[in-house]
């Protein structure tokens, strides 16, 4: 099959543990990245340094960037993607669990859709343990109802995305947006014409208990929100209407209890049927 790249990025507040088991779920697949970019946004705990030691030792494909300070998801990325040294990449966040057979399976996909630019699946979301999951999201499979979907809201699980770094590249990749990269990035592609394509099954366990829940609250979170709206706008990829729908729709969202919003997030906005 294809070579490619996996595409990471750590910060000093993540977790030892859970690095470790991402990176064990990314080198025990059906089909072994040819290298995995790993950048380090700014100085690491002790903790963190010595798995990534331990595991440069192990894998030759283990690419480690270090950038001197944390400047945020984005640019972490966007300095990632340029050491990347193929066309396809994937990204993988540094505590989510990709399934065995997940790079196989996109491999095939852009063999058999080589006029693809990304292709992502769904996730299945977990709090302690991955093999008990409390949803999933789930999207829509072809490109004209990924792009529908994603007048509304997200419409890729950015952790389980493969995609050709040459036309990622061409649409402006990854900005500096906090929260919001990856939302950005797809809503600029999908307006220049790029294909999608969601795989209908799960790709990648991702952990998201009550504290993602509360991250995702509050006014700063809302107003990036409403920037967001303006930015697609004036990028013709919404209406005025659809525009102003949607800022209702998410300052409410974003202000309320966090108790509501969990509920929210978990009944209305998830799926909780098994894949």
């Amino acid at each position: 099959m294809q070579q490619f790249s996996v595409l990471m990025s750590v910060y000093s507040k993540e977790c030892a543990d859970f690095l470790r088991v991402a990176l064990d779920s990314v080198f025990n697949q059906t089909v072994v990245p040819t290298e995995v970019v790993l950048v380090e946004d700014g100085p690491l705990t002790t903790e963190l340094d010595s798995v990534i030691d331990e595991y440069s030792k192990h894998y030759a494909q283990l690419k480690v960037i270090k950038l001197p300070v944390n400047g945020g998801l984005g640019r972490a990325l966007r300095v990632g993607l340029r050491h990347c040294s193929y066309d396809l990449v994937a990204r993988m966040d540094t505590d989510d669990i990709c399934r065995s057979n997940r790079f196989e399976r996109q491999l095939r996909v852009f063999e058999q859709q080589p006029e693809l630019s990304v292709c992502g699946g769904w996730i299945s979301e977990f709090g302690n343990a991955p093999e008990k999951p409390h949803s999933y999201r789930k999207l829509p499979e072809l490109s004209t109802a990924i792009s529908a979907f994603g007048q509304k809201r997200n419409p890729v699980n950015h952790t389980t995305v493969m995609f050709k770094k040459a036309d990622v590249e061409a649409c402006g990749g990854y900005q500096d947006y906090p929260l919001f990269e990856d939302y950005y990035l797809w809503v600029r592609m999908l307006v220049s014409g790029c294909k999608f394509y969601t795989i209908q099954d799960v790709l990648v366990n991702v952990r998201a208990d009550l504290g993602m829940i509360a991250r995702r609250g509050g006014l700063r979170y809302a107003r990036t929100e409403i920037r967001l709206q303006f930015l697609f706008y004036g990028l013709r990829y919404i209406g005025f209407v659809t525009m102003l729908q949607n800022i209702a729709i998410r300052f409410t969202t974003r202000i309320m209890p966090r108790g509501v919003r969990s509920w929210l997030y978990k009944k209305k906005l998830r799926n909780n049927e098994a894949k």
